[in-house]
């Protein structure tokens, strides 16, 4: 079973990142084709709000139809005051088994630490709702948060590595996340991994910083993903650079990485 741990649907207009596919929609029947040419059975479904303000619906509506194939890591506007009264009934939408926060907008770089989030955290912890962190920028605060609350299971997004990097500039702060293992309730996202390498497929220049992300964290938390539609490779390559050109990463352990656990971390029966 192959779980991409991250993707994305639109229908808003191009995306605000110029390395996402510029186009004005990426459809759910899009996707699928996509994934069947992959050999991906099932993905977690991101909505990109930031530049779709109606994803969170779109993204419903997907895993509505195909309940087997789709769940989704939703978000609302974490500042405004209405949306504390969503977490406890977060999980009755369809398809919906977390949260994602990325931070994207300037405004918002300081939330995480600052005290806008603060309320966020015990009230997820309570709903039992997992939540992603694009979280490169606030590693420390991270380890914080999850001594506080032991019971909210956290996800770094993309390896935690900063957007727009590559090569070794892209890995140096590799042993602040390595240090966020000891906390048993943070994983790790393998998602975006041939975007931080300027070789060609198969990337073997990051497959290091991949065996040391999974010997600290271990099958079980660190889960494959691409982010597709700004990966400078195909769905499938994306596959076979784990499935095949990892030689430490086989049997169960391969299983996992490539998708058992992610369902399981997020509690998505399929």
């Amino acid at each position: 079973m192959i779980v991409d741990a991250q993707v994305h649907i639109w229908s808003g207009g191009k995306p605000g990142n110029p390395n996402h596919r510029q186009v004005a929609s990426f459809t759910k029947d899009e996707l699928l084709k996509e994934m069947a040419e992959a050999g991906v059975d099932a993905a977690i479904i991101h909505p990109p709000t930031s530049w779709d303000p109606n994803a969170n619906e779109l993204a419903v509506e997907a895993a509505r139809q195909h309940p087997d194939r789709f769940a989704i890591l939703g978000n609302f506007p974490l500042d405004r005051p209405e949306s504390r009264a969503l977490v406890d009934g977060w999980k009755k939408r369809p398809g919906m088994v977390g949260l994602r926060f990325t931070f994207l907008q300037p405004h918002m770089k300081t939330w995480p630490t600052d005290g806008t989030m603060d309320w966020l955290w015990p009230a997820a912890e309570r709903a039992g709702l997992p939540i992603a962190l694009l979280a490169a920028t606030f590693m420390p605060t991270v380890g914080q948060i999850a001594e506080r609350h032991p019971r909210l299971k956290l996800i770094i997004d993309h390896l935690g590595r900063p957007s727009g990097t590559k090569d070794d500039a892209a890995w140096a702060s590799l042993p602040e996340m390595l240090a966020l293992a000891k906390h048993p309730n943070v994983a790790v996202k393998a998602t975006g991994a041939p975007s931080y390498s300027s070789e060609p497929y198969p990337y073997k220049n990051i497959h290091g910083h991949l065996r040391r992300i999974y010997d600290a964290f271990g099958p079980e938390r660190m889960f494959w993903g691409t982010d597709i539609t700004r990966m400078p490779c195909s769905w499938r390559q994306c596959v076979t650079m784990f499935t095949e050109e990892l030689p430490w990463l086989s049997g169960r352990d391969r299983d996992l990485v490539m998708g058992r656990a992610v369902c399981a971390w997020l509690d998505w029966r399929k």
